[in-house]
């Protein structure tokens, strides 16, 4: 339990540290109703969720903060965190949100196959394996195919949750999982994140704010 957001934690704290910028601390729960069958999950709705986070942005943006990087650890935060930073630009707060798994994949292409960088597959586990060894029993690890649900189609969107595809909550493999692979999934990412913090500190207000009618 706590997967996405000790990553996500963890990679903004060490950015935090190598660009001089305030960190804080990690928000635990998020959208992810999808993995409710499995016992445990804590989730939050989507509205609540955003609202929750704007709230939190404008509170810094009255003592000025005005440029702010969302670390998400969740791929299913994507979407509400994606309009909360497209509202809060027309308020003159500009907020960026990474997201390390895809970054990783453009970064590292040949370091994991397709199917260890799968939910829960050996990609997340080696970094966890690297960050939190202690809270990483391998003897669990599985392999579990994802399932195709018989009605899918290409272009079809389905409201299907995790269980749907996979009974353990792994799609493909995690017994591959190694420290030396999560090393340097971390090291990478952690540069492309402060390589962007650095840039949005120098780029200029008229750079970030919303662009006038044409």
């Amino acid at each position: 339990m706590g997967t996405d957001y000790l990553i996500a934690g963890a990679l903004a704290e060490e950015t935090a540290k190598r660009t001089g910028v305030v960190c804080l601390p990690t928000v635990p729960f998020g959208v992810s109703s999808h993995h409710k069958q499995l016992w445990g999950t804590v989730f939050i709705s989507p509205g609540v969720f955003k609202e929750y986070l704007k709230e939190a942005c404008l509170a810094l943006s009255y003592y000025g903060v005005k440029k702010i990087v969302i670390v998400n650890g969740h791929g299913g935060n994507l979407p509400a965190l994606s309009e909360l930073a497209r509202e809060l630009r027309g308020s003159g707060v500009f907020v960026s949100v990474f997201q390390w798994w895809p970054a990783a994949a453009k970064l590292l292409p040949d370091l994991f196959d397709v199917e260890e960088r799968k939910h829960a597959s050996a990609e997340e586990t080696s970094v966890n394996l690297t960050l939190h060894r202690h809270l990483v029993d391998m003897s669990k690890a599985v392999d579990d195919e994802q399932r195709r649900h018989p009605t899918q189609v290409e272009g079809i969107t389905l409201p299907l949750d995790t269980m749907d595809f996979s009974q353990s909550g792994v799609w493909g493999k995690s017994t591959t999982a190694s420290v030396e692979k999560g090393r340097k999934d971390l090291e990478a990412v952690i540069a492309e994140l402060v390589k962007h913090v650095n840039l949005l500190k120098n780029a200029k207000a008229d750079e970030l704010a919303e662009k006038p009618k044409a």
